[in-house]
Order: C-alpha cells, then sequence, then structure tokens
C-alpha cells in the first residue's frame, strides 16, 4: 500500500467541455495513470452545458424523463462508473475527478476508500464553513442533508474516484428531468427536495469558485499539487472515444 504523499499529484482545472467528451476525458485520464504514462492527477472539471450523468448500470428509461431534459436541453450520457444518476447544471455543481494507481488504496474495501480518497474534501468543505460528514456507501453529507455522491472503478491497476457536489439546486427541474427523484419525493413536493439535497451555498456565503479554490488548495496542503493539462494527444483519444462510444446510442442504451 501506498501513501498520497508518494505521488507526483497533477492538477487539470481546464476550459468547460461538452458532456460527453466529460466522459471520454475520464477514461482516458485512467488508462494513462494505469499505463505510467501520467502522473496521478486531480481534475476539476468545467461543464459547457447541463446533464444528467447515467451510472453504468442504470437505464435511461427508468432514470430520465426523455421529453423534459429535452425541453431544458440538459444532455443524457452514461459513464463508467456504477452508482445512481446525477443532474448537473455547469452553475450549480462542482465536479471532480482523482486518477491514482490502485495501491493508494490496496486492501481497502470499496466502502472505505470511499471515504479515504474523499477526505481531502471534507476537509476543504469544513473550512469554508460547510460541516461536512462522509455517508456510506458514497455521500458526502452534512447535518441539514445531502451534497453529493461518489462513484469508483479500478481497472489495469488504476483507480478512478469521481464526485458531483451540489453548489446550488433547482429542484423543479430536478425533479422533471429525473424520474427517481420524481417517486422519491411526489408524495413530499419540491420542498422536501432542497431539504434532502444541502448545496454548498446554503451552508457557505463563497462563490463556486472560490469554494473550487480552497478545495484545491486543500488538497494541495496535504498532498501537494503541480499544474497541468490534458495532453494533445489524450484529446485526440478522448475525441475519438465521443464518437466512437459516449456519443453513440449502443452506449447511451446499454441497458433497456
Amino acid at each position: 500500500m501506498s501513501r498520497w504523499t508518494d505521488y507526483d499529484w497533477q492538477l487539470i482545472r481546464g476550459e468547460p467541455e461538452e458532456p460527453h467528451m466529460q466522459m471520454a476525458l475520464d477514461e482516458v485520464l485512467l488508462n494513462r495513470v494505469a499505463a505510467g504514462e501520467r502522473q496521478p492527477t486531480l481534475r476539476i472539471w468545467e461543464w459547457a452545458s447541463a446533464s444528467v450523468v447515467l451510472g453504468r448500470f442504470q437505464s435511461v428509461r427508468n432514470e430520465v424523463d426523455r421529453e423534459a431534459a429535452e425541453r431544458y436541453g440538459v444532455t443524457v450520457v452514461r459513464r463508467i462508473t456504477g452508482g445512481g444518476a446525477m443532474f448537473n447544471e455547469p452553475h450549480n455543481t462542482i465536479t471532480y475527478s482523482l486518477y491514482a494507481p490502485e495501491a493508494l488504496v490496496k486492501g481497502m474495501s470499496f466502502v472505505e476508500s470511499y471515504a479515504f480518497l474523499d477526505d481531502w474534501v471534507l476537509q476543504g468543505l469544513r473550512s469554508v464553513g460547510v460541516d461536512a460528514v462522509y455517508q456510506p456507501i458514497n455521500d458526502i453529507a452534512s447535518s441539514a442533508g445531502k451534497i453529493g455522491g461518489a462513484a469508483q472503478t479500478r481497472r489495469k491497476g488504476a483507480v478512478l474516484h469521481h464526485a458531483m457536489l451540489s453548489y446550488d439546486i433547482d429542484a423543479d427541474k430536478m425533479l422533471q428531468v429525473l424520474r427517481i427523484g420524481r417517486e422519491k419525493l411526489s408524495d413530499k413536493g419540491t420542498e422536501s427536495a432542497r431539504k434532502r439535497v444541502s448545496p454548498v451555498r446554503d451552508q457557505s456565503q463563497m462563490e463556486r469558485s472560490e469554494v473550487i479554490d480552497r478545495l484545491t488548495a486543500t488538497f494541495d496542503s496535504l498532498y501537494g499539487l503541480s499544474a497541468s493539462e490534458v495532453t494533445a494527444s489524450e484529446r485526440k483519444e478522448a475525441e475519438e472515444l465521443v464518437r466512437n462510444k459516449f456519443a453513440t446510442p449502443e452506449w447511451l442504451y446499454l441497458l433497456p
């Protein structure tokens, strides 16, 4: 088992990307770290448009109201990790990925590794006034409610761990687009949705960009960070993956 400080961590904080490209970059960067072609990396996502991100084993039909998604210009995509559907609007979410050697979590169960890999996030959120705690299996929360959820996959000796945090929330729109949220909350309404989800903005007066700055500064103070970016070859590979995989109906409708 290795330690965080055994690695030269890289930080990618680039320009906004479209949803399909975000999915592809996750796979490419995971594979590059697995192959030893990239140092372990923290990537902060910037979204170019709204999306619903489905877990690897979810059904579009069960999770998404396609008419509502089209009405609001929400792109539906599928990621390579498991877990539940996440509703994203660029100004309302904070999304990040960790790409690391599997040795960092060697001997840990998935449940243990979730808390371990997101401990820096809890520390960063607490520093901006959020009463952040971890709720097994994969939720980041506070005493006021859920803040976000994480997902993970391991392959070829590397681990991808990513999470989406709610900075703010449009509960009305979320409940129209996500079927599962509607079913859970149909008898309680939008106000209950707001209570179940407790965005960072409700607990901290900081702007979204300032919260992200604080989170990355926390990671840097604990483990060190060096500036990086998506390379030309990584982007080219990701673009090919968008065309051949992530933007295809075969991938999106993988499950009935």
